[in-house]
């Protein structure tokens, strides 16, 4: 039988665009004008802030936004175009304080030495609150902005069947090895690396930087990183799972696992997967967060919120499909469900707010003083990483381990 939460629940945002409803942009208060500023995601991050959620994701990929999963849809109804999401989380890290920043990065077409650079610039310039969330891509569209390799066409149909399958392990583990060159890269610098002493002249102790020779299938570094050790040793890295190919990526390499439960049964089910596979890869000893992904429209009353829904499926010209389960509904219904799941293993949430301008307040000045009151959610920042925030140590840098 469940049992109420153990502790406190994490809760992050998921930022895309006007909200997770295509037809968010048109509502009167969205500003879709200012997408392309960084007033507007500024002001997102600072909602967030104030709601004193764990950290945002920031949506990105290397095609325009599509309603079809393996090919553009030609539609211009609809929100497209996006700005870098490292870059934006760049911009934002000196305007915010102590909330995470966890941008996209799509590791199918792009090298680990420079995301791993960028992600430890982030983490220097916002004092520790940087991650990253690896994405990969199987679509042909976007292969053809690189040129480097062609892929077949896909629809998600295909990708069930056991060709299907196969393709896209192929492409976890090419995310799975991505990610483990940029943790060496990050510990390739030991903590001491730099003496910068005027005196004799030592800027850098040579003996403290290290090649990581890494060698994969599809690439190979050497290191080491020009960029010193992060301040958090190791940014966050998180991933999203909605079966057991990308679950094994996140038993493997993830601090922080985003899925998608249905129900309470399906919440206990994938944890399971997730831990065995932990215990597969050798780090049963280590946290690894297991978020359960929502869709939310939040109004005073159920009703309200099926209303607003119903308007905006009507705007887009059908109903909107989440791979998330959607929820309509009140801040303490919302809260009643987190801590259902919760009670299935689940440690925290990412939320994502249907129409940003309305639901993203509504989670933090709502469903946030809710859970305070139930128990669930903190009433002010305990740490001044995201790693801290999360309960995650400090990893020792592994070359610094292996050299003493």
């Amino acid at each position: 039988m469940s049992s109420s939460p153990a502790s406190p629940l994490h809760l992050a945002i998921a930022l895309d665009g006007t909200g997770w409803h295509p037809a968010s942009w048109r509502e009167p208060a969205a500003r879709p004008h200012e997408l392309f500023t960084a007033g507007y995601w500024a002001d997102l991050v600072a909602e967030a802030e104030r709601g004193l959620l764990d950290f945002v994701t920031i949506e990105d990929g290397l095609g325009l936004q599509s309603s079809r999963y393996g090919e553009l849809d030609g539609r211009t109804d609809q929100v497209r175009g996006r700005l870098d999401a490292v870059l934006i989380a760049s911009r934002i890290a000196p305007l915010s304080h102590r909330i995470g920043l966890v941008p996209t990065v799509i590791a199918t077409h792009t090298e680990p030495f420079h995301i791993s650079k960028a992600i430890a610039t982030l983490d220097y310039v916002s004092a520790g609150r940087a991650g990253l969330r690896v994405q990969i891509s199987a679509r042909p569209h976007e292969a053809d902005h690189f040129g480097r390799r062609g892929f077949p066409p896909v629809d998600l149909a295909q990708l069930r069947s056991p060709a299907g399958q196969a393709r896209l392990a192929e492409h976890f583990e090419e995310a799975a090895d991505y990610v483990e060159a940029v943790r060496r890269l990050w510990d390739s610098w030991e903590d001491d690396a730099e003496i910068r002493d005027v005196a004799t002249g030592r800027f850098v102790d040579r003996d403290k930087l290290h090649h990581i020779d890494f060698e994969g299938r599809h690439f190979s570094v050497k290191g080491p990183s020009i960029t010193p050790r992060p301040p958090q040793g190791q940014p966050l890295v998180t991933a999203l799972g909605h079966q057991a190919v990308p679950y094994r990526l996140i038993a493997r390499q993830a601090d922080v696992g985003h899925v998608t439960p249905r129900d309470a049964a399906d919440a206990r089910a994938i944890v399971a997967e997730i831990r065995a596979g932990q215990e597969a890869a050798g780090r049963t000893g280590d946290t690894v967060h297991v978020f359960g992904d929502l869709e939310v429209y939040l109004d005073d009353d159920r009703a309200a919120a099926v209303a607003r829904k119903d308007r905006l499926d009507t705007l887009d010209g059908g109903e909107h499909t989440s791979d998330a389960a959607e929820f309509t509904g009140t801040a303490s219904e919302l809260a009643d469900l987190l801590a259902e799941f919760a009670a299935e293993g689940l440690t925290g949430f990412r939320l994502r707010p249907a129409v940003l301008c309305h639901d993203l307040p509504r989670i933090t000045r709502d469903l946030v003083p809710e859970l305070q009151r139930r128990g669930l959610f903190r009433t002010a920042y305990e740490a001044d990483t995201l790693r801290g925030l999360l309960g995650l140590a400090r990893p020792a840098n592994r070359y610094a381990a292996a050299t003493a």
